[in-house]
């Protein structure tokens, strides 16, 4: 018996990828309680109408890279933590409880200080406390 051709499977679009992951990050900031401003600091301060337009029409919106990367490493940080602290509620609390790894601010503090690589900082420690690399 032969196997039957699989049909062949398109990859997505960025356009689909930035609209499936501004969907994400909206349920993800309910779940952390975000404000409007934390949501646009932590995407990169868009202006407000342009945050406002993302969130309408996700599927129309044209994100500029550092906004994809942001979303990408929020998306990270939602996952690791939800591997970490399998109790929803307290894998979403976590990020508003003092850690030491931040000197003792939160990590969304630390993902709210405006820059890229305070995304990765939480991001990383993140990975490392699942023990496994950069993902």
């Amino acid at each position: 018996m032969s196997a039957l051709p699989q049909p062949a499977r398109s990859k997505p679009s960025a356009a689909s990828m930035a609209a499936a992951g501004l969907r994400a990050f909206g349920r993800i900031a309910a779940h952390w309680g975000l404000s409007t401003e934390e949501q646009r600091r932590l995407l990169g301060e868009p202006p407000r109408s342009t945050y406002f337009a993302w969130r309408k029409a996700p599927d129309k919106a044209a994100l500029p890279r550092d906004t994809l990367e942001r979303l990408s490493l929020l998306l990270g940080i939602y996952k690791s933590l939800q591997i970490l602290l399998p109790d929803p509620a307290a894998a979403d609390a976590w990020v508003r409880k003092p850690n030491a790894a931040f000197g003792g601010s939160t990590a969304l503090a630390q993902m709210l200080a405006g820059n890229v690589g305070d995304l990765v900082r939480v991001r990383r420690w993140l990975d490392a406390a699942r023990g496994g690399g950069w993902s």
